[in-house]
């Protein structure tokens, strides 16, 4: 008898699925554990095998979603970090780009560097665009680089030179001279993190990665020995920000791809219960106790991004496109200086978590309102395993409607009504601000409060339908028992997306189908198991920003490039209002998604009403 099992560990709860051997399913809650997540998994896989009698050895996969990486990029609790790039480029990561997000904003403050200028060293080296060393790499200021990091303390070391995302020979000699003088540092090397241009987001998505390595391989290594105490024969997998899943080693290795990991584990989920409920567009709304995710999918299939900034830094990696907002269960509301209602971004968490939970939290929150207007049950929750106290939350909602002067129900019901105006927001943001019309779409609603704002949410939007599935707080734990096997590839090379560079173009996929290959071949994918989809990043000439388009399948010929220039500007156009077909276009990243397809859980099928 096989068991699959998928945990997702959110920031007030850690969910558990199980799909046993005959494809039932079955679910289990329980309270996150914020110092030690996987004391909780550890925990609730312990907990879902004994009620349902089955024994830890028949498991045979186990997935997990987690908010290590992103928990210690915004909480700033990475480790101390070191960079080594070439010469001129030491102040990079201060300079960044001249952006302003609030334009006329003229105290606004950029986000301090994860690696201090006292800990980054510039070396003597220089590759050009063509390969050609213009200067060769000064090993003794390397070591000298290293053993001076070593005496500062620093855990991890980026390593980012220019042009090395097409030429990395000087990189990878770095990363032998740090394995010889400093082999405890946590490497991070960016052509292996991010083989692609632009340096600035280069090196900062290297050094994300660098500062939040030794964090995740600490976790890595917990996780492993808790699932081996537990019993479970099998190594845990986690989820990447693109919905796939990655071993262990692999997140260690390149923890940056597992910064939205929670979050894409549910849209993966949603993907396929739209699928089987047969609907192709759908905005999937997953609202936890701490926060809300929203994304768009056309046609059965997410939207995907390249870039993301977490608390002000830029990190690359493809990543399914989710809009997240501080909106929540335990979100709690306040009153601001101006004597008007707020509900959130703060959240009482999984401790002392909202008023109702009676564990000492007194801060009026959603799930109070809830609690308080009868929306949520006034006993328990968890299916009894969990008392409400009612009295606590009735509390916490009076003391705030005293404030206001309102009555309690009032001010509940601001509560609800400000909490569904904010992720009314996050939607439009996906769908009204990209050309997209909300009543074109199903909302599928899941998470732990999900479906309780469902509906307020829907006629917000004017969206005609409502899909909630079965289960819905523990589908991000169901995304991970359907979620396949899978890695990106990428290169950069900026080239005309004209007939005479079809050769190249070719070649460049060519390639990166190899590296594809070695990476199934490691994974033991059947040959009918394997897809891969070429995608590449397009731009009109002199922009500098590009659009992420899929390729036609086969080779690249002439009629393929025809029916790719004609997306390009059709997608050019929806994005931005326009489009030049009579204006050169570029080819600028060549992209290929790899993944291995495996068997997925069935959910029950139920009759209709």
């Amino acid at each position: 008898m096989s068991t699959r099992i998928g945990v997702d560990t959110g920031g007030t709860f850690t969910d558990v699925s199980l799909v046993d051997a005959s494809g039932a399913i079955h679910v289990y809650k329980l309270p996150s554990t914020p110092d030690d997540p996987s004391e909780a998994i550890a925990s609730g896989v312990l907990a879902i095998l004994a009620e349902h009698s089955a024994s830890p050895e028949s498991v045979t996969f186990l997935g997990h979603g987690t908010t290590v990486a992103t928990n210690a990029l915004l909480e700033r609790r990475g480790a101390p970090t070191g960079v080594i790039t070439t010469a001129g480029f030491r102040d990079l990561l201060e300079l960044a780009r001249q952006r302003r997000p609030h334009l006329y904003d003229l105290q606004a403050d950029k986000p301090a560097p994860l690696a201090p200028r006292r800990l980054r060293y510039e070396v003597l080296e220089r590759l050009l665009h063509d390969g050609t060393v213009a200067t060769p790499l000064d090993e003794e200021a390397v070591r000298a680089a290293v053993h001076e990091l070593r005496e500062h303390g620093v855990q991890a070391i980026a390593v980012c030179f220019l042009y090395s995302y097409l030429y990395p020979e000087h990189e990878r000699r770095v990363g032998e001279i740090v394995r010889e003088e400093f082999p405890q540092a946590y490497l991070s090397l960016s052509h292996r993190v991010l083989a692609e241009f632009r340096e600035y987001e280069r090196l900062s998505t290297t050094t994300v990665n660098a500062y939040v390595g030794p964090t995740m391989s600490r976790y890595v290594q917990r996780l492993r020995e808790r699932v081996r105490a537990a019993g479970a024969p099998v190594d845990p997998v986690i989820t990447q920000s693109n919905g796939g899943v990655i071993s262990l080693d692999v997140a260690a290795e390149t923890p940056v791809r597992t910064v939205l990991s929670g979050p894409a584990a549910g849209v993966t989920g949603a993907l396929h219960v739209a699928e089987l409920a047969g609907f192709a567009n759908v905005i999937t709304f997953d609202m936890g106790g701490t926060s809300t995710d929203v994304s768009l999918v056309q046609q059965g299939r997410a939207g995907m991004r390249m870039e993301l900034e977490v608390d002000g830094l830029p990190v690359r990696t493809p990543m399914i496109d989710i809009n997240t907002v501080g909106a929540g269960g335990g979100s709690v509301a306040w009153i601001d200086s101006g004597g008007h209602l707020k509900v959130g971004p703060r959240s009482a968490g999984a401790v002392p978590g909202p008023a109702a939970y009676g564990r000492g939290g007194s801060e009026a929150t959603v799930t109070d309102a809830n609690v308080a207007l009868g929306i949520l049950s006034r006993e328990a929750l968890l299916g009894g395993r969990m008392a409400v106290d009612a009295g606590a939350a009735d509390a916490a909602v009076a003391e705030l409607a005293q404030r206001l002067h309102l009555p309690p129900v009032e001010l509940a019901q601001g509560i609800l009504a400000i909490v569904t105006a904010n992720m009314a927001r996050a939607i439009r943001v996906i769908s009204v601000e990209r050309g997209h019309d909300p009543r074109d779409f199903t909302l599928l609603a899941f998470g732990g409060a999900g479906p309780l704002h469902a509906a307020r949410l829907a006629r917000e939007l004017d969206i005609p339908r409502v899909l909630v599935p079965t289960a819905p707080g523990i589908l991000c734990a169901l995304g991970l028992l359907v979620a396949d096997p899978r890695v990106d590839f990428s290169r950069t090379r900026v080239l005309p997306a004209t007939p005479s560079s079809l050769p190249s173009a070719e070649a460049i996929l060519t390639a990166l189908e190899a590296e594809a290959a070695s990476w199934l071949d490691r994974e033991d994918a059947a040959p009918d198991a394997r897809r891969l989809r070429r995608l590449a990043d397009m731009r009109y000439a002199g922009q500098n920003y590009e659009l992420t388009l899929e390729l036609p399948p086969g080779s690249l010929d002439n009629a393929a490039l025809d029916a790719t220039l004609n997306t390009f500007h059709a997608a050019h156009d929806q994005a931005y209002g326009f489009a030049s077909p009579g204006e050169p276009v570029q080819f600028v990243t060549f992209r290929l998604e790899a993944s291995a397809i495996v068997p997925k859980a069935a959910l029950p099928q139920l009759p209709p009403a």
